[in-house]
């Protein structure tokens, strides 16, 4: 029984920590080459004849700066500033709920790539524990630039679609560097429901809401390794 114990609650715990560390660490130089959520998707389109999977990955200084500008206005403004959670948020969240408001999204982009890299999409408690383990991580090993370029790698922005180069060239027939500040606010204004919104065929909402990602985003300052030429 001791040996057991010891098993379950010493040996495991350490194993999984040291796997998930050591994992990490190899992925602050690895291309992340395949996710869970594009896994779940194939499985969830299996039958569907018309589905097939885009994804190639570029390294940062091969995206557009204006991608990363407008995600970060959209998604995450404190991006460059917090320590992969937004606390402000959260508790303005949990407020939310506990007014039975509409909850508005206070996940981080560290958070969702984390999300994205490392967990299923399904909405449960050891998701958001193991989400929240893994952000403390990127943060710690990979930094800020690495974690942009892992999310705008692996990011779905459509059926099949992952990462700012397929996106690129799905929706505007161009290579992800090229893309121009409109463009990218679009991109951005369709990463919330990227089964639901069409970059290429931008409805009422999504084109109003890229315009004002567009107007926003000379108010805010991003790092010098985003506002290179």
């Amino acid at each position: 029984m001791k040996r057991v114990f010891k098993f379950l609650f010493i040996k495991l715990p350490l194993a999984i920590i040291l796997l998930s560390v050591l994992l990490v660490l190899a992925l602050k130089w690895v291309p992340v080459w395949v996710t869970p959520i594009m896994v779940s998707r194939s499985i969830e389109y299996r039958s569907d004849p018309d589905f097939y999977t885009l994804k190639q990955w570029r390294p940062l200084e091969d995206i557009s700066p204006e991608l990363m500008k407008a995600v970060i206005t959209s998604e995450d403004n404190l991006f460059c500033e917090h320590d992969g959670f937004d606390r402000k948020a959260i508790k303005q969240a949990m407020q939310e709920k506990k007014d039975g408001k509409r909850v508005r999204g206070a996940s981080t982009i560290s958070q969702q790539t984390a999300k994205n890299v490392f967990t299923l999409h399904k909405r449960t408690m050891w998701r958001k524990a193991v989400e929240g383990w893994f952000t403390v991580l990127i943060e710690l090993i990979w930094g800020k630039e690495r974690i942009m370029e892992v999310y705008l790698n692996v990011a779905e922005m459509g059926k099949g679609v992952y990462g700012a180069q397929a996106a690129a060239q799905k929706y505007f027939g161009k290579d992800a560097a090229a893309l121009t500040r409109r463009e990218a606010a679009i991109l951005a204004a369709c990463l919330p429901n990227p089964l639901g919104r069409n970059p290429a065929n931008p409805s009422k909402y999504v084109s109003s809401r890229a315009s004002t990602i567009s107007r926003m985003i000379p108010n805010i300052k991003y790092p010098n390794w985003i506002e290179r030429d």
